[in-house]
């Protein structure tokens, strides 16, 4: 099992990594598959599925696979050109990607929210088609969006869920059991061994310059979200509350007036910037996935700007950390609000922060599991329901809370020598078990929970 920090996270755009930017990549992998083909395409056709089609609204499924369609990806997303080019399909109904002659598409009849049947592999289903001169289906594929941007084919998913293509890594664990036999076995740290694994598949000055874009991007969303106001797209209203919150917190410097649990907003405050900006359909980095890219980034925030002693030379071994622990929970259970719920995604995510804080504070490898574990413990069960389909409420507060659990965790592994009574194998398997018993409506359907009893007006 190899997944890269460049997997973990991946630069993109909001408000979803499962719901808009896995829809855009799964249009970017069908147009090379139309591209590879031998027949002569006229037209295109899709379908949404499951709970791309209940919250595809809320999450802009429907935009973000128009994009794809139209040769957008998240990587090198430009909204001007987006909106100029969605201006020219809804005129036109058709689209021109590069490569391909013009194809007829009416996103209104060509694209369908299908609510009544499910696809069998997985709740975030997608059907797209390219269709002849006659109108016939001629080129069909199955996509499934499986968290995190993580898109696979049916016949992919089929396959098993994990592919480890390239060459061996010197440390090739599947679980936290073995990342600490590994750990204790060769004298080295989590993000060491990591770090060699990321090695051993790449280049090292490219890995170096990768991982400084992603902190660059994370750490830009926040400082957008804390200079921004404003009401958040979608029809709720939201009122984005980071910039306030921030320019409060600022004025109370030097005034000795402050009390402790203050620091609490400070960490509150940097996710819910990411979140803000997310929610906007901004540019952000999924950590594990969109509607948990607050929390992690904010912990990171935290450790550079409120720890004594801390240093930037530690941000790769904080991202490290953070992708081996994201990693695990993915391999052997998942990542996805759709599939476990918002333990899943939020739980994940301050499991990553917690592991990634305790690392560059000095934890042992058994201090960094036992850190992942008491996080991820205590999100076990969440659900995932957001109002309106729109990850704001209460995805906003949520990464906010996330992250002070995610240092509170941190710093209790920091107290202890790292033995500990449930394993963080254990947590991951009570998350995946969870997560198959919850109700469908508390998946992200918005048909449970908050959605259905707070007023969406």
């Amino acid at each position: 099992m190899f997944l890269s920090v460049f997997d973990m996270f991946k630069v993109g755009i909001g408000p979803s990594s499962s719901h808009t930017m896995g829809p855009m990549v799964a249009a970017a992998r069908f147009l090379d598959l139309m591209r590879a083909s031998p027949f002569e395409f006229a037209g295109l056709r899709g379908s949404l599925h499951g709970s791309l089609a209940f919250t595809g609204v809320g999450h802009a499924t429907d935009r973000a696979t128009i994009l794809g369609l139209a040769g957008f990806v998240p990587d090198t997303y430009d909204n001007d050109k987006a909106e100029a080019a969605l201006a020219a399909i809804a005129e036109t109904h058709s689209v021109t990607p590069e490569g391909l002659p013009t194809l007829q598409f009416d996103p209104k009849a060509d694209l369908i929210f299908d609510y009544d049947h499910n696809l069998p592999g997985h709740a975030n289903g997608m059907i797209l088609m390219a269709t002849d001169a006659q109108g016939d289906v001629i080129l069909r594929q199955v996509y499934y969006s499986v968290g995190g941007g993580f898109v696979l084919t049916e016949e992919e998913l089929a396959e098993g869920k994990a592919t480890n293509d390239g060459p061996a890594v010197p440390f090739p664990f599947h679980s936290a059991a073995e990342m600490l036999e590994m750990a204790n076995a060769s004298g080295k740290s989590i993000a060491q061994m990591k770090r060699e694994n990321e090695i051993a598949r790449g280049c090292a000055d490219s890995f170096a310059k990768g991982t400084a874009r992603l902190w660059e991007v994370m750490n830009n969303c926040i400082e957008r979200g804390l200079k921004t106001d404003g009401i958040l797209p979608g029809g709720l209203k939201v009122r984005r509350r980071a910039k306030g919150i921030h320019d409060a917190l600022l004025a109370e410097r030097g005034m000795n007036l402050n009390a402790p649990h203050t620091i609490n907003d400070w960490m509150s405050v940097y996710a819910m910037a990411i979140n803000e900006e997310n929610a906007a359909g901004g540019q952000v980095v999924t950590a594990p996935t969109n509607g948990a890219a607050g929390t992690m980034p904010a912990v990171l925030r935290y450790y550079l700007d409120h720890v004594p002693g801390a240093s930037e030379s530690h941000i790769e071994d904080f991202l490290l950390t953070a992708a081996a622990i994201g990693g695990l929970v993915k391999y052997n259970a998942s990542i996805s609000g759709a599939e476990a719920g918002c333990q899943a995604e939020v739980g994940s995510a301050s499991a990553m922060a917690a592991a990634g804080l305790c690392a560059v504070m000095g934890g042992s490898p058994e201090q960094v599991e036992n850190a992942a574990e008491i996080a991820l413990e205590h999100h076990l069960g969440m659900t995932c329901d957001p109002v309106a389909g729109l990850v704001q409420v209460p995805c906003i507060e949520r990464n906010g809370l996330a992250a002070i659990k995610a240092v509170s965790a941190a710093s209790l592994a920091l107290r202890g020598d790292g033995k500990h009574f449930v394993p963080l194998d254990s947590v991951i398997e009570t998350m995946r078990q969870t997560g198959h018993d919850m109700h469908e409506k508390y998946k992200e359907t918005s048909l449970g929970g908050l959605a259905v009893n707070v007023p969406n007006c």
